[in-house]
């Protein structure tokens, strides 16, 4: 299997709205996104998918030196063999795969955060700068773009912990910030409980639409920050933007049903929204 072939796999089995934004691009730019992805699909999966923290350190560890000395010129992993040939064209540079890195390196450090502003620098460093990295594929002119890019990418990370509160509570985790628990009357204790009637009351659907009004509130900020010059070229980072805000919607009608269950839209639904978004002037 080739490098090229092994990005392809690693995001398409992913089954991640990025996914059907990568389909709308020209063969040079999909190929430096796919490649992207995957580094960041390899080095997220360490923290999610290895349960001893000593061993995802290490792996980690691997990661930030494989980084580096592909940037060297010595990449010995496939998901790098593909990337490293796009990082000129696209100003990819080793800072944003290293700020990637930290970021799943918190994961293994902590499990709450006691304000938004603590969780604000988890999501600029997961989120944030993996769309900085993509507007630059993408393509942009302005600078203001990426504004637009690091706020997209915060509103769209926001939508990922509503969505994954169960998931990532099983894991011992919770990104709510402590302090909001405590101003909705919301006890960690009944987030992380596993049975019925798990840990809804009206007190958590009060949470849970305020990080909702928030995640709303940032993809508008976002979208008013994007340049009119570069709206074109930035049609994927909108598609994904549709995709998730249609995601967060679904998950407001749910009532916010998201401790027991993982709320997700179909891959026809995702195609057609990205169709949809391609379409618009």
């Amino acid at each position: 299997m080739s490098p090229e072939q092994y990005v392809q796999e690693k995001a398409a089995a992913s089954g991640s709205s990025f996914y059907y934004a990568f389909l709308f691009l020209p063969p040079p730019r999909r190929a430096a996104i796919t490649a992207f992805y995957a580094f960041c699909r390899e080095v997220d999966d360490v923290v999610d998918e290895t349960q001893d923290a000593g061993v995802a350190a290490t792996k980690l560890a691997w990661w930030r030196k494989e980084a580096t000395s592909a940037f060297a010129g010595q990449p010995s992993h496939p998901a790098m063999k593909a990337l490293m040939p796009h990082v000129q064209a696209y100003d990819i540079r080793l800072e944003h795969l290293l700020a990637v890195i930290e970021g799943c390196e918190m994961d293994l450090q902590q499990t709450r955060y006691l304000d938004y502003a603590g969780l604000q620098r988890y999501c600029h460093l997961v989120a944030g700068v993996v769309g900085e990295v993509a507007s630059g594929i993408f393509g942009r002119t302005q600078p203001q773009t990426v504004e637009f890019a690091h706020k997209l990418g915060q509103a769209m990370q926001l939508t990922n912990i509503i969505r994954d509160v169960g998931d990532d509570a099983r894991r011992g985790r919770i990104y709510l910030p402590v302090n909001e628990l405590q101003q909705f009357g919301v006890k960690a204790n009944e987030i992380l409980l596993r049975t019925q009637p798990w840990g809804y009351s009206e007190r958590f659907t009060a949470l849970m639409t305020f990080q909702a009004e928030r995640a709303h509130r940032l993809y508008d900020e976002a979208l008013a920050l994007l340049p009119p010059a570069d709206r074109a070229a930035q049609k994927p980072g909108l598609m994904m933007a549709n995709i998730y805000r249609a995601l967060l919607v679904e998950i407001e009608r749910e009532n916010f049903q998201v401790l027991h269950q993982r709320i997700s839209l179909t891959p026809l639904r995702k195609l057609w929204i990205a169709m949809k978004t391609n379409w618009k002037k």
